[in-house]
């Protein structure tokens, strides 16, 4: 089961700590030298929740393990990565992780994981006896960006080595509450096939700096108004409007970083019709203004991330996308 959590929430972008040593016993946060797989020191135990963070710089990676059959296993995507979540064949997620973005393998679960960029999480590893309840519900829930997930990655990425094993122990217990208290979804909503969502989201890249109706994307697709905009969304996390919106951003972003372009330029030549309402859009999505935005990356330095899959949205509202 896949599902989307739509909240108020701007983009975040995590610290990156300093020291990227391997893991010491010491820390409370552990570094994984395998992905998934704390290290075990000859006098170490593994408490009830235990928290480590994995970090690939490589452009693709695959990695494939079981789930302990003691404990839950929880990621908490701390950059935007390209990924792919696989058990026995059968595809769990494919997409577009940005950060904040949690997913949960239930015990005694074998899955594999491919990443088309480069990656990093917080793995929080949680007993059995924490989340005794919602053994079903949880096996392979994905939420495109969790809020209180990403803010409690957040504060421990902030403390960094600096943590101590009392405060990683309570940030994991309420992200073990936060679980036990979801509302699953009670409705399923299939995904846009993948050869639709590729056509239509050329169609966007063809035609982003132009106004797009919700009625010539379904078209595109192929699907009634209706059909296309609820399947859209299950598939990338997003409204129609929204991702149209997003990717409007992503192209401003090459603007900024490559070129000294005025703002109100840049603005009509992504689709704006004026600089005020490209400003508002570029810093609710990216958490920056635009001006700020291209200071902190002039001279062309442009990170190149995966193409975002999740909006913020006011309401709470739950939709299952591909098949568990």
């Amino acid at each position: 089961m896949s599902s989307n959590l739509h909240t108020v929430h701007a983009w975040i972008e995590f610290p990156t700590p300093r020291d990227h040593e391997g893991l010491r016993p010491v820390q409370a946060i552990a570094r994984e030298s395998q992905w998934r797989q704390i290290d075990r020191v000859p006098e170490g135990t593994i408490e009830e929740i235990t928290i480590s963070r994995w970090d690939d710089p490589r452009s693709t990676s695959s990695h494939e393990t079981t789930t302990p059959n003691d404990r839950y296993f929880v990621g908490i995507a701390l950059k935007t990565t390209r990924a792919k979540l696989v058990r026995d064949g059968r595809i769990i997620f494919e997409g577009t992780m940005p950060a904040g973005s949690l997913y949960v393998t239930a015990p005694s679960k074998p899955l594999g994981a491919q990443f088309q960029s480069p990656c990093a999480f917080l793995h929080v590893h949680i007993s059995v006896d924490h989340l005794p309840a919602h053994a079903d519900g949880l096996d392979d829930l994905v939420l495109l960006r969790d809020p209180l997930a990403a803010e409690l990655a957040k504060a421990l990425i902030e403390h960094g080595d600096a943590a101590d094993r009392q405060f990683t122990r309570c940030i994991g217990q309420t992200l073990a509450m936060h679980l036990t208290r979801m509302e699953l979804p009670r409705v399923r909503v299939n995904a846009l096939p993948k050869w639709r969502l590729r056509r239509v989201e050329q169609y966007i890249a063809d035609h982003f700096d132009r106004c797009i109706s919700l009625s010539e994307l379904a078209n595109v697709a192929g699907l009634s108004r209706m059909h296309f905009a609820a399947q859209f969304r299950a598939a990338t996390g997003y409204r129609p409007r929204e991702y149209l919106l997003t990717q409007r951003v992503e192209h401003a972003k090459t603007l900024l970083a490559t070129t000294e372009r005025p703002l109100a330029e840049i603005a009509l030549a992504v689709g704006f019709s004026t600089q005020a309402h490209f400003s508002t859009v570029f810093k609710r999505i990216s958490g920056q203004s635009p001006a700020r935005w291209r200071l902190a990356n002039e001279g062309g330095q442009l990170e190149v991330e995966a193409r975002p899959r999740r909006r913020a949205s006011p309401e709470r509202d739950w939709i299952a996308s591909a098949a568990a």
